[in-house]
Formats: C-alpha cells, sequence, structure tokens
C-alpha cells in the first residue's frame, strides 16, 4: 500500500465508523461513543499518516502528529498545517482540540443526559456530525497538501 492509500484507508474507515446504524436498544449510547471515539482515532491516524505522506521526502525519522505540529521544521506543508491549527475555526484546531480530549480520562464522547422533562436540542454538540465536517476539511487540505507536494 503506497502512504496516500494508507492516510485514505484511515480517513475511509473513520468515516465508515460514523456510518453505523447505532439501533435504539439500551445499548445504543455505548455504540455512539464508541463509534465517535474510534473515529477520533482513527483520524489521529490518519493524521500522522498525512503528515508522514506529505514529508516523505524529507526523510524524517519521525511523524508524530505533536512534534511537527509543535516544531520549527521549514516545510511547506508543516507550516500550512501549523497555521490551520492555531486557527480556532478550523478543521485542524478542533482536531487537535478533540484528540486531546480523547487521551484524557474523561474521553472525547460523553454519555447523552436522558432526561425525561427535556426535549434534546441539535446543538447540544453532536461530535458524529462535527467529525465528519472535520474529515470532509481534512480530505479538502490533503489534496491541497499532496498538490504541494507532488510540485517539488
Amino acid at each position: 500500500m503506497t502512504p496516500a492509500g494508507r492516510t485514505n484507508q484511515l480517513i475511509y474507515q473513520a468515516e465508515l465508523l460514523l456510518a453505523v446504524d447505532r439501533g435504539d436498544d439500551e445499548h445504543a449510547d455505548a455504540r455512539r461513543m464508541a463509534a465517535e471515539e474510534g473515529a477520533l482515532a482513527l483520524a489521529e491516524l490518519a493524521l500522522n499518516a498525512a503528515l508522514r505522506e506529505v514529508t516523505e521526502l524529507a526523510m524524517l525519522e519521525r511523524h508524530e502528529w505533536r512534534e511537527l505540529l509543535s516544531g520549527d521544521r521549514q516545510l511547506a506543508e508543516l507550516h500550512h498545517l501549523r497555521e490551520l491549527a492555531h486557527r480556532e475555526d478550523s478543521w485542524l484546531s478542533w482536531l487537535i482540540a478533540r484528540l486531546s480530549q480523547l487521551h484524557d480520562v474523561e474521553g472525547a464522547s460523553s454519555r447523552r443526559q436522558a432526561d425525561a422533562g427535556l426535549i434534546a436540542t441539535a446543538g447540544s454538540g453532536d461530535l458524529a456530525e462535527t467529525l465528519r465536517w472535520c474529515l470532509r476539511e481534512f480530505k479538502s487540505t490533503l489534496a491541497e497538501l499532496r498538490e504541494t507536494s507532488f510540485e517539488w
């Protein structure tokens, strides 16, 4: 498998997890949480794979996103991603914040509060929907990075 193929595979698998029917039994909430956190974990693996892919010519020893996005390596692709990471409204900034939560003891997904007297609102923080947006934006950025990397 090529580096680009692996990156694509991981993003696709994350999207598949988010598309799984969770059912409506007593385990539906647990399945939703598992799918959301599993998709986030795959998104993290995809981010590492994407960094490996777009920095391939630099022959870096390590491709861990925390190191590369906080480091000072002067590569155009890394510079672009660092800028995205610092923009509060970007997919990468959102993803990094969720990945921090994922690695925290509380996790990134939370159990939905079932209060018989309240109606859930659409804006109650649907992690899966926002993650779908994030993955779409990730793929768009990845296409740009691949084009830049290919030009070199």
